[in-house]
């Protein structure tokens, strides 16, 4: 127990930070300059199972840096894994009231791919409301499939709304420019405001609900200023 709180005190009583989990659709803020964040799920898929962690550090103040990946089980056996390496900077970070806009580039592997890393790049616009109270989030961007080698517009919108300083409702849909739209519903919960979360998702594709809807369950840890 004193070893669990040593590592996780720096955290507990560290400056406040932001971040975007459970939702896919991305916003337009950054992990805090000098620090660092721990994106971890379980995606539950019907009998396929994903464990998630994505390590993400900001030594600059504007540039965020993901690396991370993911195991996958399916029927109880181990498929290949997923990669994701990202890139992240804002032209404009979010503000209360008002605006924000920023450029992600990187690459992603799904699980249970043999194919390459996909290479992709986003535009994520936030825009806050009555005093934060409500967030809107906006994602446009591009993919290549190499494994069709095909070319693939992405585009999500989601919203974030605050029922209570602690807990946070969002909803989102997202998808590309063929093919049904998915759509996710979610609650994030900060055990300790801004450093410790929790956080649950369910979701869908549009046109099969019933044969594609996942569960998730999250944790996200923020560090204090390492760099």
């Amino acid at each position: 127990m004193r070893l669990l709180f040593a590592l996780l005190a720096p955290i507990l009583l560290s400056t406040a930070a932001h971040a975007a989990r459970p939702m896919i659709t991305d916003d337009a803020r950054l992990t805090d300059g000098g620090a660092c964040q721990l994106e971890s799920w379980v995606h539950l898929h019907g009998n396929q199972h994903e464990y998630w962690a994505l390590p993400a550090c900001n030594p600059g103040g504007n540039f965020e840096l993901t690396l991370g990946g993911a195991l996958s089980y399916a029927d109880g056996q181990s498929e290949s894994g997923a990669a994701v390496i990202q890139a992240k900077t804002l032209f404009k970070p979010l503000e209360t009231n008002g605006y924000g806009i920023g450029l992600a580039a990187g690459y992603a592997a799904q699980p249970g791919s043999a194919h390459a890393a996909n290479p992709y790049f986003y535009v994520p616009t936030s825009f806050s409301l009555a005093d934060d109270f409500l967030i809107i989030h906006t994602n446009l961007g591009y993919t290549r499939e190499r494994e069709n080698r095909a070319n693939r517009l992405t585009w999500g919108v989601g919203s974030e709304l605050q029922m209570s300083p602690r807990t946070w409702l969002i909803a989102e849909s997202y998808g590309q420019d063929k093919g049904n739209a998915f759509y996710q519903l979610g609650v994030r919960f900060w055990v300790v405001p801004n450093h410790v979360q929790i956080d649950t998702t369910y979701g869908s594709r549009f046109g099969a609900i019933s044969q594609e809807h996942w569960f998730s369950v999250g944790l996200r840890l923020i560090s204090p200023k390492l760099f």
